[in-house]
């Protein structure tokens, strides 16, 4: 299964910055910036003598997912006749559904609920238009306690939860286990730091008669969410205020020693032919594994089914832990998908309120372990993992087992809740440039990050200015 755009096209910061000024602009400014017409969020009562209520819910799940969040969505709705009916309008990629939306504000056609991916949650919350998940969340006593912390915590900005996780993945190593074992590495045992990488790729790299390498030990695209997952490995926050968790965050930090020394080996590696060279398009790095060409790489759990289908006859797929640049680092992985936002701006109280219960229905483990078993994302539910189906689903793909255990031994920190910051999207796309000029242009890491820094603190500040930060 093939996740879905996680931003790799940078977002204008000019959209940004005028939608943002025009939620702070609204009436919701009076509210202290939390979203909506009211942060109180509306009873089960406002449903009462309302007849059907329909919620409109704009998402970005294609194919085998688009069919997964229908099915669930008709349950739903076959539960609540008379009462609530979702229905579903596809709107193409994450940054096309939050392009949609920015411009829905401007003209008042914005939907019921909206599936917004990770590095938008920011701007989310700077638009003024919606209302917190932690609103449902206390006014209905809900517990939350059987949400992934990890999850939940990236959406939780000073102790709120802003947003109700949905499609998760985190990021693993992959690896060749045929190629491992014809190396005579133990495939049970993958690399766990850049030094250990290193040496398994120097057995693993394959060269033909001529010289030519026919399979490279490591091959991973120049992405700019792994290097947020090796900042938060390391844990290490890559933005101020403590990660814009405590604050909104003002700036970067790209020139770390950790940083460094990442680009430094990532470079030596395909100077020394044993790393494919790759740009920033993940397609590119998942091709280049399934088609045997690289022996190891790095990719979303999201990747599971479509990698044991494409090599199915071919080779063994393990997994591992996402590496770490040194084994001192006490740090893990950051989670990644989308989230559902309960809009409230111009909303009456009967819609949100249908809105959260199905958004409730979402959460639960029962309708988690449909999705995740329909598409590979992880459950946000703990107890979905220990139903009959998920088991099973489980037991069939042992390789999921790593992702369950890694984000059990993540401790959550502000490093590993990852960067809440505005201009996300852009940040991670200049940093994707950084990294293809370090590695596939030879450009110095320390002057290329600190040049990076610069022009980043000022798109950051312009974005800052537009939403009174």
């Amino acid at each position: 299964m093939r996740r879905l755009t996680r931003g790799k096209g940078a977002v204008l910061v000019a959209a940004f910055a005028a939608v943002a000024m025009l939620g702070a602009c609204s009436s919701a400014a009076s509210n202290g910036g939390s979203g909506g017409t009211s942060t109180e969020a509306p009873g089960a009562e406002v449903l009462n003598g309302k007849g059907l209520v329909n919620v409109t819910f704009w998402h970005a799940m294609s194919g085998a997912n688009g069919d997964a969040l229908q099915k669930v969505t008709n349950a739903f709705n076959a539960s609540h006749t008379g009462k609530i009916k979702v229905n579903l309008q596809f709107k193409n990629t994450y940054d096309d559904t939050l392009t949609a939306y920015k411009s829905a504000l401007s003209n008042g056609q914005t939907p019921d609920i909206l599936q917004v991916y990770d590095i938008g949650t920011r701007f989310m919350i700077d638009s003024q238009s919606i209302l917190p998940m932690q609103s449902f969340v206390d006014k209905d006593k809900f517990d939350t306690s059987d949400i992934q912390p990890n999850i939940a915590g990236y959406y939780t900005i000073d102790k709120k939860l802003y947003s109700m996780p949905f499609n998760t993945s985190m990021p693993l190593m992959y690896i060749n286990k045929t190629a491992f074992t014809k190396a005579g590495l133990d495939p049970n045992n993958p690399p766990k730091t850049l030094d250990d990488i290193m040496a398994a790729a120097k057995k693993l790299t394959v060269k033909d008669a001529s010289g030519n390498v026919v399979q490279y030990g490591f091959g991973a695209s120049l992405y700019g969410w792994f290097f947020e997952q090796w900042t938060a490995a390391a844990n290490e926050e890559m933005c101020d205020a403590s990660n814009g968790r405590s604050g909104r965050a003002t700036s970067v930090k790209l020139d770390t020693p950790t940083h460094v020394k990442l680009m430094q080996w990532w470079t030596q590696m395909v100077n020394q032919g044993l790393a494919l060279k790759l740009d920033s398009n993940t397609e590119n790095g998942d091709n280049a594994f399934t088609a045997g060409k690289v022996a190891m790489t790095l990719e979303s759990t999201g990747s599971l089914g479509g990698f044991l289908k494409a090599t199915k006859g071919k080779f063994d797929i393990g997994t591992g832990f996402y590496p770490k640049v040194n084994a001192s680092d006490t740090g893990g992985p950051i989670i990644g998908g989308a989230s559902l936002w309960v809009v409230g701006k111009g909303k009456k109280p009967e819609q949100e309120r249908a809105s959260w219960e199905f958004i409730k229905y979402l959460a639960s483990a029962d309708t988690q372990a449909t999705w995740h078993t329909s598409t590979g994302y992880f459950p946000i539910s703990k107890s979905a993992l220990t139903t009959s189906v998920d088991q099973a689903w489980v037991g069939q793909r042992p390789q999921f087992k790593t992702a369950i255990t890694q984000l059990q031994n993540t401790k959550l920190t502000t490093a590993t809740q990852g960067c809440a910051l505005g201009t996300l999207p852009q940040t991670r796309k200049a940093v994707e440039n950084a990294m293809q000029a370090i590695v596939l242009q030879g450009k110095d890491p320390k002057a290329t990050f600190d040049a990076t820094e610069a022009s980043l603190k000022t798109t950051i500040s312009q974005y800052n200015q537009s939403v009174g930060g």
